[in-house]
């Protein structure tokens, strides 16, 4: 039983790697258009919708980004929680491997007379299931660059189009 399983693990992670293999969607000259799912706003462009104690919070957001370099990309991203709220972000992503993202970039949230500035810090992995889509989960770190703001630990899970 245990001959067969691992036979199947492993003729799986042939057909993964296979399939990986062949990502030309990360060339110089390609676009990125991803959307995230978050459960807090700060520090990144996401899609949420949450509820605690009877009040609803919603947020719109999305990124681009153009390939400068082979896995290289420039970032930009909006986001907006349908209230006072304004996030936007800018940065780069380095797709090692072509397949394990990793960015950088300096986020601003605006809204309420307020502002607060981060620089966001993520990782992940960019599993392709078609030839122009992937699914990006990235766990990310928003280090607070105000006095008074605290930084925010984010599990994400992104959706990306390639063309």
């Amino acid at each position: 039983m245990k001959k067969v399983f691992l036979s199947i693990v492993m003729t799986m992670i042939g057909f993964a790697m296979n399939a990986q293999d062949s990502n030309t969607q990360t060339e110089k000259g390609k676009f990125v258009i991803e959307a995230n799912t978050g459960s807090e706003a700060t520090g990144n462009t996401s899609f949420r919708l949450t509820s605690v104690n009877g009040n609803t919070d919603a947020a719109i957001g999305l990124d681009g980004g153009y390939f400068v370099a082979d896995d290289l990309a420039v970032k930009f991203g909006l986001g907006s929680d349908f209230g006072d709220a304004f996030t936007y972000k800018v940065g780069g992503e380095y797709y090692i491997a072509s397949k394990f993202p990793v960015g950088v970039d300096f986020t601003g949230v605006s809204g309420n007379g307020r502002s607060s500035n981060f620089v966001g810090v993520q990782g992940g992995y960019a599993y392709f299931i078609g030839e122009h889509v992937s699914i990006k989960p990235a766990i990310r770190y928003n280090i607070a660059l105000d006095e008074g703001n605290n930084g925010v630990f984010q599990g994400l899970i992104g959706f990306a189009i390639y063309l």
